[in-house]
């Protein structure tokens, strides 16, 4: 069992490893207008995009410039989202007739796929038309993630640039990150996918013969029960593979079916599967490279990248070990979870017998390292402790590896903070990257620190009070309560993820989660354009004697600490209550 355990996670870092520094390289080189082959292939098209809509790439913009344009874009995004989804009974492509979706439903999923989050309420293959799953969901899929990449690299000029009143052309940026980064990463994987199973149509759903007849219970309105018998089930079918790839390259995560990549039409094959997670990081991994380039020294680069790896790796350790220990309390009631010849072992409730322990604890890890939010697995039948994992890595800001862009620039800020700590350790004035931290800037780096957790901790608060909120719970007790916390930590950090036993699709929830969504975006984005703003002005200052690297030992020490320790001190109160209490439980069951 070590060794599959070993060579899983192994073969998944190494691969990931080899694909940084390209994937670096090509960043660096397209968003700073300098790659020789996009400019030949995808140059035509850009600049046919800037002449339709006007705009002038050589005009550069001032932080708050880039900040207005950043937030009119993606206001326009949820409005768009919102009307298909109320239009799409009238409108094309709708093979099954589905209805207009709820208002509340609407709004939801608007500031859902538009923030990146892809929180799912729904479920996709009875709520959504092909057409709304391509032209609302798809095409944010794109621009959720180049907004996100777009704010990384006007952060990182910020750090390269000095005595600048400009971070540049947020129009520019975005076009870039989709037509050389998200489309030709997308198009590759999707043909992928449709070579291992994934499915790729406009068909109408299909009615098949089960091979056996199935019996089930079903229940009237005045709580009568009835037996039925049926011998055919319903297949959905729809533009998948497309979707899916997108999905995973730009970290959203929203599933086009509702069990999302557990789902065999999503996910068909354990080579599927390893795609998939290799998909979900090499974006932000390939960041870390890019932004040592771009500020002029790789180590910077490989120091976060070091950082995240080391968080990573003993995550999914904690994970892997946590499910592949099983479940006591169902040893307890007589279940063999144990590992032999004939079966795998541990806690297999609510996982795919395809993909197994470690594959789904790993996936389970990646994807909320990352803002991305799909899943293989249950997350609601994981064990407290493999449930706290995932939890706990969207609550620290999914800075380990993160989202599309996302991921960097909270790291970052991080930076920031990890280096002002040390200044007053010292007794130094603090300086990154050549730049002194002041005032201002720690200002906006303690809102960027601050305004998840509230949003995250007030939510659960308000919500485990107020009757709605506690009519969603399926369990009660302390998974319960972990169902809610994990809710508002997924919406929050935009991950998009569930614990999926809680009833989130009513009003009370669409509304807290939106707007829990909305802030945790933007109310992080705009602080890190206005770090990003005031480093471009600085002076660049000559690295003293007394100054403490940023790219040693120390340093990423140092920046592991200070995102272990946030996380620790404002979120272990809550935990405690949820996936602690659990665990204590269930080993008193056993």
């Amino acid at each position: 069992m070590l060794s599959n355990i070993l060579i899983q996670v192994g073969l998944y870092l190494a691969i990931l490893l080899l694909l940084t520094k390209p994937m670096g390289l090509w960043i660096a080189k397209v968003m700073n207008g300098e790659s020789a082959i996009a400019n030949k292939f995808g140059g035509p098209t850009e600049r046919l995009v800037y002449r339709t809509l006007g705009i002038k790439p050589e005009a550069e913009m001032g932080w708050k410039h880039y900040a207005v344009a950043l937030m009119l874009f993606n206001v326009i995004g949820i409005i768009a989202v919102y009307i298909l989804q109320r239009w799409q009974a009238w409108l094309p492509l709708n093979p099954q007739h589905f209805p207009a979706v709820s208002v509340d439903s609407s709004l939801n999923t608007a500031i859902s796929f538009v923030t990146n989050t892809n929180w799912q309420g729904y479920a996709g293959e009875s709520t959504m038309s092909y057409l709304t799953q391509m032209l609302a969901l798809t095409v944010q899929n794109f621009l959720s993630a180049a907004t996100g990449i777009a704010v990384v690299i006007a952060l990182i000029r910020g750090f390269a640039r000095h005595t600048a009143q400009t971070i540049g052309n947020f129009w520019v940026d975005i076009t870039r990150s989709t037509l050389y980064i998200l489309l030709p990463l997308s198009f590759i994987f999707a043909i992928a996918l449709m070579g291992q199973g994934v499915i790729q149509n406009f068909d109408a759903y299909k009615e098949v013969t089960t091979l056996q007849p199935t019996t089930y219970l079903v229940t009237d309105a005045s709580g009568k029960q009835t037996t039925e018998v049926t011998s055919t089930q319903t297949l959905a079918m729809g533009p998948v593979a497309s979707q899916e790839a997108i999905k995973m390259i730009g970290t959203n995560g929203g599933g086009f079916f509702n069990a999302n990549s557990a789902h065999p039409f999503e996910n068909p094959t354990p080579l599927t599967n390893f795609l998939q997670m290799l998909a979900i990081f090499i974006i932000p991994a390939g960041l870390c490279f890019a932004f040592g380039l771009m500020v002029g020294d790789r180590r910077q680069g490989w120091a976060v990248f070091s950082a995240m790896a080391i968080v990573f790796v003993v995550m999914a350790g904690v994970a892997i070990w946590a499910e592949q220990a099983g479940n006591s309390a169902l040893t307890a009631s007589g279940a063999d979870q144990t590992v032999s010849i004939f079966q795998s072992g541990g806690n297999m409730e609510g996982k795919e017998t395809r993909f197994g322990i470690v594959s789904s604890a790993l996936f389970a890890t990646i994807t909320t390292a990352a803002s991305c939010g799909a899943v293989n697995a249950m997350h609601d039948s994981l064990t407290p402790i493999g449930g706290l994992v995932p939890m706990w890595l969207m609550q620290l800001g999914e800075v380990i590896f993160g989202g599309v862009g996302s991921g960097l620039y909270t790291m970052l800020i991080y930076a920031v903070l990890a280096v002002f700590i040390a200044g007053l350790m010292i007794g130094r004035t603090p300086e990154y990257l050549g730049k002194k931290i002041e005032i201002f800037d720690m200002k906006m780096t303690a809102i960027i620190i601050l305004v998840t957790p509230l949003l995250v901790l007030i939510g659960t608060a308000i919500a485990v009070i107020a009757a709605p909120g506690k009519a969603g719970i399926a369990n009660p007790g302390a998974h319960g309560f972990s169902e809610i916390l994990y809710a508002l930590s997924s919406a929050a950090n935009n991950n998009g993820s569930a614990f999926a036993g809680l009833s989130a699709n009513t009003p009370f929830y669409n509304t807290l989660l939106a707007f829990a969504m909305f802030l945790g975006r933007f109310g992080v984005i705009l602080p890190v354009l206005a770090i990003a703003g005031s480093m471009a002005a600085k002076k660049r200052i000559p690295v003293s004697v007394g100054a403490m690297p940023t790219h040693g030992l120390l340093f990423i020490a140092l920046l592991i600490g200070a995102v272990i320790l946030v996380g620790a001190l404002t979120y272990v109160p809550a935990l405690a209550l949820g996936p602690v209490v659990e665990q204590l439980l269930m080993t008193a069951i056993h």
